[in-house]
C-alpha cells in the first residue's frame, strides 16, 4: 500500500508540473520547493527568411517537451572580426524560464516578477537567472520570467531595406512577444497576468523605460509598475541616421555585389554572418562605441527620443523604481584613459553628435586636474571619465524620470546602491555597474560572477534588497513588506521633499537627499540629452 501511495504522490507531482499551452505541453520539475519550466519556447526560431523579421507564434509540437534545462542564448556582437559563434549561444534562443512555488501552477494566481536582462542589447548579459530566491524572500508569494531576447544586427539592425522589407526593433518586439505569451500563459503557472510588474537592469532597464514610453504611452495593460535598475539612455538613431551600419555590415560581409542584399543577408550561414558582426564606428568618430545596435526611432513602437517623450508626459503612469550604483562608469571607460583628450575620444564615440561647446563643458565639470584619482594600472583620467559617462548615461537619467513620475503625481522611488567591496574598492572599480543584481536575486543564484563578499561581509544587504524588491513585486510599494529593521524607503517627493533616495550599504542603509552638486551636474546633462540622441 505504501509503495502504491508513493507511485501515486510521483505521478500527481509529475502531472501538477505539466503544463499545456496549446501549441505543446512542457513538463517541469521541482527543486527546493520551486516547480522549474526551462527552455520553453516563446517565439517561432527566427532564422532563414525569419532572420531580422518580427517574433512569429512558436509552432507546434506534438507531445509533452521536457523543460528541464536551459536553451541556448543569443548571439551576442563579438570583440573582433572573424570569431565564431559562441558556444551556449544560437540564432534560435527564443525561450523563456518560469519560476513557480511549488504546487502553484493552476491553483494560485500570483504576483508575476517579468525580468528583463541587460546586456547593451549587444549580449544576454543576464541569462539564466535563478528565480528561486526571490521567491522564497516573497514567501513563496511570486512567479519569476526570465527570457532571451535577440541582440545585435539580430535583433537591431536598422536601415530603409529593413524598414520596407523586414522589421526594425525586433529585440523589443521579443520582449513585447514574451510579456505577451506571459499574459496568455501564465496563469497555468500560477501567476496573475494581471499582476505583472516588470524589472530589469541596464539595457533591461532601457527597455522598461522603452516600454513605459512605447507607442508614445499607450497603456496596453501589460504591466502594472515597473522597478528599472540602472536605466540607460543610450545614442539613439532614426532609419536614415542608422543607414551606415546597415551598409557596412553589406559591404563587410560580401553581400555589396548582391542586387538583393536584404536576402543576402538572410541567406548567409550564421556563422559567415557572425564574423563580420562587431562594433563600428559611427560616423565622424575616431573610434567604435561600446555598443553599436541598438532601439531605433521608429516614428511607431520608438517614436522619439526618450528624454523627449517623458517630458512631454508620453509615458504609462505606473509606481516605478529607478536608481544606480555609485561607480556605473568605471566597467565601461578604457582604464588607461590619461588625459582629458582620450577621455574626450571615448565620450565622442559613444556620443558622436556631442558639440565641442558641450564636450568643453563636460571637461569642466567632471575632467579637471585636481579631479584626477591613482589607482592600480589605471590612468589618472579614468575615474573622473567614468564619474561623467555613468552620469551621462545611467545616474542622470533616473534622477530625471523620478522628477518626472513625482511630478506627474505617480509614486515613484529611487536608489542609490553604495554596497563596498574591498577587492572592488582598492581597483577602483567600485560599486559597479549592476552589481546590484546579486543582492535582488542572491549571489548563488545570478550565474557566478558576484563579489566574494556578497557570501560573506556584505551577506547581510541581501535579505534588506529582497525584502524591499519582493514587496514592490506584491504590493507596488517596497515598504509593505520591507524587513523590520529596514528603513521607510519614502517616495522622491516634491517641493521642499524632492530629491529624497535610499542609500543602500551594509549596516548603514537610511533615507538620502541627492547632494546640490550632483543636482547641478545632472540638470546639465538633461538639457543636453536631446542633443546627444538620449
Amino acid at each position: 500500500m505504501a509503495i502504491f501511495w508513493s507511485f501515486f504522490s510521483l505521478l500527481s507531482l509529475a502531472s501538477a508540473s505539466t503544463v499545456n499551452l496549446g501549441y505543446t505541453s512542457y513538463e517541469g520539475r521541482t527543486l527546493s520547493g520551486v516547480t522549474q519550466w526551462l527552455g520553453m519556447r516563446y517565439a517561432a526560431p527566427p532564422i532563414g527568411p525569419l532572420r531580422f523579421a518580427a517574433p512569429h507564434d512558436p509552432l507546434p509540437v506534438q507531445g509533452v517537451q521536457q523543460a528541464n534545462q536551459h536553451r541556448n542564448i543569443c548571439i551576442p556582437t563579438a570583440a573582433s572580426e572573424d570569431l565564431t559563434v559562441p558556444s551556449g549561444t544560437s540564432e534560435d534562443c527564443l525561450f523563456l524560464d518560469v519560476f513557480a512555488p511549488a504546487g502553484a501552477a493552476g491553483s494560485k494566481k500570483l504576483p508575476v516578477f517579468f525580468w528583463i536582462q541587460g546586456g547593451g542589447f549587444a549580449q544576454n548579459s543576464n541569462a539564466n537567472y535563478n528565480g528561486t530566491g526571490l521567491i522564497k524572500a516573497s514567501g513563496d508569494n511570486i512567479v519569476v520570467v526570465t527570457f532571451n531576447y535577440r541582440v545585435g544586427p539580430y535583433g537591431f539592425l536598422a536601415g530603409k531595406e529593413i524598414e520596407t522589407r523586414a522589421s526594425l526593433n525586433n529585440g523589443l518586439k521579443d520582449q513585447r512577444k514574451a510579456l505577451e505569451w506571459v499574459h496568455k500563459h501564465i496563469s497555468k503557472f500560477g501567476g496573475n497576468p494581471d499582476h505583472v510588474v516588470i524589472g530589469g537592469d541596464s539595457a533591461g532597464a532601457a527597455s522598461i523605460t522603452l516600454m513605459l514610453s512605447a507607442y508614445g504611452g499607450k497603456d496596453e495593460g501589460l504591466f502594472v509598475a515597473a522597478a528599472a535598475e540602472s536605466q540607460s539612455f543610450g545614442l539613439m538613431l532614426n532609419v536614415t541616421e542608422a543607414q551606415f551600419g546597415y551598409n557596412e555590415l553589406v559591404t563587410a560581409t560580401g553581400c555589396s555585389n548582391s542586387q538583393d542584399t536584404l536576402t543576402c543577408l538572410r541567406n548567409l550561414d550564421v556563422s559567415a554572418l557572425q564574423r563580420k558582426n562587431i562594433n563600428r564606428p559611427y560616423p565622424g568618430a575616431k573610434g567604435p562605441p561600446l555598443f553599436l545596435y541598438g532601439p531605433t526611432i521608429d516614428e511607431d513602437l520608438v517614436p522619439d527620443y526618450t528624454y523627449r517623450l517623458f517630458h512631454e508626459g508620453k509615458f504609462i503612469k505606473v509606481p516605478v523604481i529607478f536608481g544606480d550604483d555609485t561607480n556605473e562608469g568605471t566597467k565601461f571607460v578604457t582604464k588607461s584613459v590619461a588625459s582629458v583628450d582620450a577621455a574626450d575620444r571615448f565620450i565622442q564615440n559613444q556620443f558622436p553628435f556631442i558639440t565641442q561647446a558641450q564636450l568643453s563643458k563636460i571637461n569642466s565639470i567632471y575632467l579637471t586636474p585636481n579631479q584626477t584619482m591613482a589607482f592600480p594600472d589605471a590612468g589618472p583620467y579614468w575615474r573622473p571619465a567614468s564619474t561623467a559617462y555613468g552620469e551621462i548615461r545611467y545616474i542622470c537619467p533616473g534622477i530625471d524620470l523620478s522628477s518626472i513620475y513625482a511630478a506627474a503625481g505617480i509614486s515613484s522611488w529611487n536608489y542609490h546602491y553604495a554596497v563596498q567591496d574591498q577587492a572592488n574598492e582598492a581597483s577602483g572599480c567600485g560599486t559597479y555597474h549592476t552589481v546590484e543584481v546579486n543582492s535582488i536575486w542572491g549571489p548563488e543564484n545570478t550565474g557566478g560572477g558576484a563579489p566574494a563578499s556578497y557570501y560573506t561581509t556584505n551577506a547581510a544587504i541581501v535579505p534588506v534588497m529582497q525584502a524591499y524588491w519582493t514587496s514592490f513585486i506584491v504590493s507596488l510599494d517596497p515598504n509593505t513588506r520591507r524587513l523590520g529593521s529596514s528603513p521607510e524607503w519614502k517616495t522622491w517627493g516634491q517641493g521642499a521633499d524632492a530629491y529624497r533616495r535610499i542609500f543602500f550599504r551594509t549596516g548603514e542603509t537610511k533615507m538620502e537627499s541627492v547632494s546640490q552638486e550632483q543636482r547641478v551636474r545632472c540638470r546639465y546633462l538633461t538639457s543636453i540629452g536631446v542633443d546627444l540622441k538620449q
